[in-house]
């Protein structure tokens, strides 16, 4: 039996509204699709599954129609399903693993976690577990997926958990990163997150911990037991290319903060987002896919600008295929070397040289090489910048018992999270990097049974 196709709306009319693309699956879909799974015994979807969800059981659930019985399974594993079911990477996770993939289309195993994540926002059910308060306090710091996903797990433990969130509204990259046609922010986000608040943790807003408070004011002044940092890779790269301190050159982290965080897509918010008619978008990531999907709902011609072909672009098939859907014109093969300005400062255009690809690199990526004699002009408006994030060091810079290495990324133990401080645990983009939802929360996961190992040790 073939994939069961997921609904989407239609590319003419969702370049319009900033509404959610893919609709997801009907109970009966759902059902359909449940039903192509041949519940292996070898499993490989779940050794795919970096939280180790019991994906044939949860499946098996959908199948008999027992969709409050599957939730309780996923929730077993991951508190956030219907935001992980619209955002990871599973054509390489999960689903990669899927038997069915080698001989034709894997199990939407993505589409139906959502399915059932929805499920039980839509039917607010309380399917969490949760075990009697321990006495223990815990500190979050950020509440992005690796916070929010430490958060719970520590609430279902017994901790009493405080969250810390430097912005003045809780989810992290799931709010400013992420654009609301691919997350909607009051239907999902906001909602799982009232389902934490459900479990007892509390949330702060408006703290930057490094600034407003530090790491070891949280530990000798206000007493908390063991803390987390999950905060994420949120400092922008950039070329340093000539004429990149033009005005109309952004970060993608600020052009996605003002459209999704402050609302700049929406007319009766006061926080106007100028990009002129033609956008560049330097990278071939994710965050490149949703700032140019951005953009193009706010009206502009769009070019992605990657120095390599298409395949080598990171960004996953559904967002290059939905880009492309929408009009955005990718421009291969192309590296930018100048951006050209008016004689007010504003990006007037940029020098671009094309590229071609040699010998693989330590990664496996054929390495892009400029072709010389080949740089042409192409005139822009506005040029996004989407080429990778790092850490932000405000944590580092005022706490010296945490260490990082040379891409200022936080060092851990491996196996429990744990810094180089005692107490203070750490996962996510602030250790790895720039990386998936779900392996941000794997981090805080692992994190909190490191945690509770450490304050309950004859528990474990």
């Amino acid at each position: 039996m073939e994939r069961v196709p997921v609904r989407e709306l239609d590319a003419k009319e969702r370049i319009k509204s900033f509404n959610e693309v893919c609709l997801g699956y009907s109970e009966e879909e759902a059902i359909k699709e449940a039903s192509r799974c041949l519940n292996c015994k070898s499993a490989n979807c779940v050794k795919k599954c970096p939280v180790g969800i019991d994906i044939p059981k949860f499946i098996d659930h959908i199948k008999k129609g027992e969709f409050k019985e599957a939730a309780e399974v996923i929730f077993m594993y991951n508190n956030l399903p219907s935001i992980c079911g619209r955002v990871c990477p599973q054509e390489i996770q999960c689903e990669g693993g899927c038997v069915l993939k080698n001989k034709g289309q894997a199990v939407a195993i993505g589409k139906l976690e959502r399915f059932v994540g929805d499920y039980v926002l839509e039917n607010n059910l309380d399917v969490v577990k949760r075990k009697p308060m321990n006495g223990k306090k815990v500190a979050v710091v950020g509440s992005g997926p690796a916070g929010l996903s430490c958060a719970s797990t520590l609430a279902t433990l017994g901790y009493q958990v405080t969250i810390y969130e430097a912005l003045h509204e809780a989810g992290g990259v799931l709010v400013y990163g992420i654009p609301e046609f691919r997350l909607p922010k009051e239907k999902i986000v906001k909602r799982e997150i009232e389902n934490l608040i459900k479990l007892g943790v509390q949330i702060k807003t408006n703290v930057i911990v490094g600034r407003t408070v530090t790491i070891n004011q949280l530990m000798d002044e206000m007493g908390y037991d063991a803390i987390f940092i999950g905060t994420g890779a949120g400092l922008p790269k950039f070329m340093g290319i000539k004429g990149e301190n033009a005005n109309g050159v952004f970060s993608a982290n600020e052009f996605l903060t003002r459209a999704n965080l402050m609302r700049a897509f929406l007319d009766e918010y006061d926080t106007p987002l100028k990009i002129g008619k033609k956008v560049a978008v330097v990278g071939g990531g994710n965050v490149a896919m949703d700032a140019a999907r951005t953009a193009v709902r706010l009206g502009a011609e769009v070019h992605i600008i990657y120095r390599r072909t298409e395949e080598e672009m990171p960004a996953r098939l559904e967002e290059i295929h939905h880009a492309k859907e929408e009009g955005v014109i990718f421009d291969v093969l192309t590296n930018p070397v100048e951006i050209l300005k008016d004689d007010k400062g504003w990006v007037k255009g940029m020098v671009l040289r094309k590229m071609e690809l040699k010998d693989a690199d330590e990664t496996g990526r054929r390495t892009p090489v400029e072709i010389e004699g080949s740089d042409y002009t192409e005139e822009f408006d506005t040029v996004i910048m989407a080429i990778g994030t790092v850490p932000n060091p405000i944590i580092t810079y005022t706490t010296n018992e945490i260490k990082i290495n040379n891409r200022k990324c936080i060092i851990v133990e491996e196996e429990t999270g744990e810094t180089t401080m005692e107490g203070v645990y750490a996962g996510g983009d602030a250790v790895t990097g720039a990386a998936t939802v779900i392996l941000a929360m794997e981090a805080g996961k692992k994190a909190a049974y490191a945690i509770h190992k450490k304050c309950h040790p004859g528990e474990m």
